[in-house]
């Protein structure tokens, strides 16, 4: 029963945001008694925990999918943006911004876990962007590694890009040019404008 409670509550978080879903509204949903939800989890905070970090899992395991199966790092990155903007919402009900706004100290806790999961993933590719001529050879992978995440980190945060003025999709696609621009070769930077017009960026 846990793990259908969480299944259904990140299905009305996606879609409402974790302020505006009640217990009540939960219990309802799910046709059982609120009782029955606080059997196993203490309070809402709980609840949008296990379901965040559930959630959370899911697209980790997406993004770790297209890192090994793309064929070079360049296109990698806009297949990530691709793949971001399918659980990256828009708007004051949405998840990425409740979450931020109502409960920061998870906000912080999920992104250290996705810093401590996806710097080997990122590292790996730009290692392979050197062996393949498309990265220059003398850039720092540690640096470029923690630089580039907290990049993407930085463009989805809503009080530095607000969403009544910035659109998510042309912020992650500005910082990823703005990303590769720096460690790209000429070779690189060639194959970069051949994705952009194959992709109408």
């Amino acid at each position: 029963m846990k793990e259908e409670i969480v299944k259904q509550a990140i299905g009305l978080f996606l879609q409402y945001g974790f302020k505006s879903v009640t217990m009540d509204e939960i219990a309802q949903h799910m046709s059982i008694s609120k009782k029955t939800i606080y059997a196993h989890f203490s309070n809402k905070e709980s609840l949008v925990e296990e379901a965040t970090l559930s959630r959370f899992s899911y697209v980790m395991d997406c993004i770790k999918t297209i890192s090994k199966q793309a064929k070079d790092p360049i296109i990698e990155l806009y297949q990530l943006k691709k793949e971001a903007l399918k659980h990256i919402s828009s708007g004051q009900n949405s998840p990425q911004y409740q979450l931020q706004k109502y409960y920061p100290n998870l906000y912080l806790k999920v992104k250290q876990k996705e810093f401590e999961i996806l710097s080997g993933s990122f590292s790996n590719s730009l290692k392979k962007g050197i062996e393949t001529g498309l990265f220059r050879k003398n850039i720092n992978i540690e640096f470029v590694t923690r630089i580039y995440f907290n990049g993407m980190k930085g463009v989805t945060d809503i009080n530095l890009f607000p969403l009544d003025h910035y659109e998510i999709d042309q912020l992650l696609i500005d910082f990823s040019e703005y990303h590769l621009r720096a460690i790209c070769t000429s070779l690189g930077i060639e194959k970069l404008e051949t994705y952009k017009k194959e992709l109408n960026l």
